[in-house]
């Protein structure tokens, strides 16, 4: 479950709108619960608690592009800010590209990450599908793919234009995920994946999943409607007949 607490921004409200750094160094000095991950979504801190199948997943991912990567080129759990208001995220697995050198304040650059890897969490799924997916399209990185543990699926995101992804498919837990014509280049397999309970309809809708097709869509996914009922023809009552009177 992912915890949305109260805007940081309400213990500077003498001062002006604290900028990313600001609020990251009081996060230092909160007491953040251990095992909890710590982003900061267009100003709004969450806090998301590791499970063992998020834990795994991401681990599964990480060496799977070890296979292919050396160890200086992939990152997970490090903050990088991307385009937006206030977006200071942790990505689960980032792949950097070759080459990739940090900035003048010793973090990594959004412009040089070539793919990311986000591990569904209950809670977050509004945030994965929604500004996370919008400011990872906006830097231009190439390939973004969310791993739904629930679901037991990937959705794979490609072709980035503008805060958008104009390619997306969806490839089921189990079914490998063919990244060659990428700049990933590689085959990311599934079969090994650890899988949640699912979730329900109405759960799925609520944390904001987007159609196939429409990967810009940010709000929550509409249950289908149920098909109206047909109505029951009226069953006709056998007609009474009168009993015929006696004749003379």
């Amino acid at each position: 479950m992912t915890i949305a607490p109260e805007r940081i921004e309400s213990r500077m409200a003498n001062s002006d709108e604290p900028d990313l750094d600001e609020l990251f160094e009081l996060l230092e000095h909160m007491p953040v619960p251990d095992g909890y991950k710590v982003e900061i979504v267009e100003g709004t801190v969450f806090m998301t608690p590791q499970r063992d199948t998020h834990w795994e997943t991401i681990a599964d991912i990480y060496e799977q592009l070890r296979a292919k990567y050396p160890r200086n080129r992939i990152r997970s759990d490090v903050r990088i800010d991307f385009p937006g208001h206030r977006n200071g995220f942790a990505p689960d697995v980032a792949l950097l590209s070759r080459g990739a050198r940090k900035d003048g304040l010793g973090r990594w650059r959004a412009r040089d990450v070539e793919f990311v890897a986000e591990v569904i969490s209950r809670g977050t799924a509004h945030n994965d599908y929604g500004p996370k997916m919008n400011a990872y399209a906006q830097a231009g990185v190439p390939v973004y793919v969310v791993a739904d543990p629930y679901l037991r699926r990937c959705r794979v995101f490609t072709r980035p234009q503008g805060r958008e992804y104009k390619q997306d498919c969806t490839v089921e837990y189990g079914e490998p995920v063919d990244l060659t014509g990428t700049v990933v280049g590689l085959v990311l397999e599934t079969k090994d994946f650890p899988v949640e309970p699912g979730r329900t309809a109405k759960q799925d809708a609520e944390q904001g999943e987007p159609q196939q097709g429409e990967p810009q869509h940010e709000g929550p996914e509409r249950e289908p409607q149920q098909a109206a009922q047909e109505e029951k023809p009226q069953e006709e009552k056998p007609r009474e007949e009168k009993p015929r009177g006696e004749n003379g």
